[in-house]
C-alpha cells in the first residue's frame, strides 16, 4: 500500500519522493502494454520524466499512482498512434532466444499463458494487468482508462472468460 501523501510538500517534491514506490508496477504494466522490454523501459522512462516535469499539475488530494497509471497509458497511446505511420518493425520470431531458458515446463507454461494474454483485444489485455497484476480497484482502473467501471467490469469479465476457455479447450 502506498504511503500517503505528505501534504506539506510541494507536489513537485511529493511526486519525486514517491514516484520510486511506484516503478516495479508502472514497470510491469510498460512490459504488458509494448510486449518488449526496451520498450518498456523506455515507456517506463517517458513516464517518470513526464510525471516529474509536470508535477505541478498533480493534485496532493489525488490518488498518485491512478494519475502516473494515467500518465503511461496517455504516453503508451501516443506512441502507438506515432508508430502507425512507421514502417513495421521485424517479427518477433527473428528475435533470438535466450542463452539460458528456464525449465522447460515452466517456460511452456508461461509462453502459453503469455500467447493468451497477448490474443486479447488491447482494452481486455490492459484491464487484466491492471487488475490481475498491479491489484487496482476497478474505481482505480476506470480513472486511468476514462471509462465507466462497468466497463472495466465487462472487460475484465470476458477477458477471463477467453482465458478460460484457452486454457480448457473441452466443452462443459
Amino acid at each position: 500500500m502506498p504511503a500517503a501523501a505528505n501534504t506539506d510538500q510541494p507536489p513537485a517534491l511529493a511526486v519525486a519522493d514517491q514516484l520510486p514506490q511506484h516503478l516495479p508496477a508502472l514497470r510491469r504494466y510498460a512490459r504488458m502494454l509494448t510486449g518488449d522490454a526496451t520498450a518498456a523501459d523506455d515507456l517506463l522512462q517517458d513516464c517518470a520524466e513526464r510525471a516529474l516535469s509536470r508535477a505541478r499539475l498533480w493534485r496532493p488530494s489525488g490518488n498518485l499512482r491512478a494519475w502516473l497509471f494515467t500518465i503511461m497509458h496517455n504516453l503508451h497511446a501516443n506512441h502507438r498512434r506515432r508508430a502507425a505511420s512507421r514502417p513495421p518493425e521485424a517479427p518477433i520470431d527473428e528475435v533470438p532466444e535466450p542463452a539460458w531458458p528456464a525449465p522447460q515446463f515452466d517456460t511452456l507454461a508461461a509462453n502459453q499463458t503469455l500467447a493468451a494474454v497477448g490474443r486479447l483485444s488491447p482494452v481486455q489485455r490492459e484491464v487484466l494487468l491492471l487488475v490481475a497484476v498491479d491489484g487496482m480497484a476497478y474505481s482505480e482502473v476506470a480513472a486511468v482508462l476514462n471509462i465507466p467501471v462497468g466497463t472495466v467490469m465487462s472487460r475484465l469479465s470476458r477477458a477471463r472468460d477467453q482465458l478460460r476457455r484457452v486454457s480448457d479447450p473441452s466443452p462443459t
